[in-house]
């Protein structure tokens, strides 16, 4: 009997560990092949109607959220992301928004409601890139910072706070 409780201990402490390799290899730091195929090649319509390349954000830091005019967290940080990229637009920052919502919602709010960062209408292909970007969840608000080497140094489901912003500015 002993060693049957030795064994399933065994058994368990090794699920546990195997599992807990497979979370850190999920939400590790990622490196630029991460978003080689996934971020840089795609291309969004702004909600002035112009064209925003993810590819010629490449080589400094980004802050990248996204965001529905319906979601109640996201619209309170945005006074926080606006200040942030104000704050680092000199040191290179980019903070961008990526809105999954109707594109008439996203003119109208902004309107309303406007921003000092670029946004993007990500629309429902936001959902995917949110994904494959580690939001496994699919929910808003989900932001990733992105260094300038292209490594992804944090992702954050929820609304981001003052200290996450100011920690986040040293990581350029």
């Amino acid at each position: 009997m002993t060693r049957r409780r030795w064994l399933v201990g065994g058994v368990g402490i090794a699920a546990i560990a195997a599992g807990a390799g497979v979370a850190w290899w999920r939400y590790r730091p990622g490196e630029m092949s991460e978003l080689e195929g996934t971020l840089w090649p795609l291309s969004f319509q702004t909600p002035v109607g112009t064209q925003l390349a993810m590819g010629s954000l490449r080589g400094r830091p980004l802050l990248l959220n996204f965001w529905a005019t319906w979601c109640p967290p996201c619209v309170e940080e945005m006074p926080l992301l606006d200040a942030f990229f104000r704050q680092n637009a000199a040191k290179g920052w980019t903070v961008l928004g990526l809105a999954i919502d109707q594109p008439s919602a996203v003119r109208t709010f902004l309107q309303r409601t406007p921003v000092s960062y670029p946004i993007g209408l990500a629309g429902m292909q936001g959902t995917e890139l949110t994904r494959a970007l580690g939001n496994k969840v699919g929910g808003l608000p989900f932001t990733v910072v992105v260094a300038a080497d292209g490594s992804v140094r944090q992702r954050r489901m929820g609304r981001v706070s003052e200290a996450d912003l100011k920690a986040w500015s040293q990581l350029a």
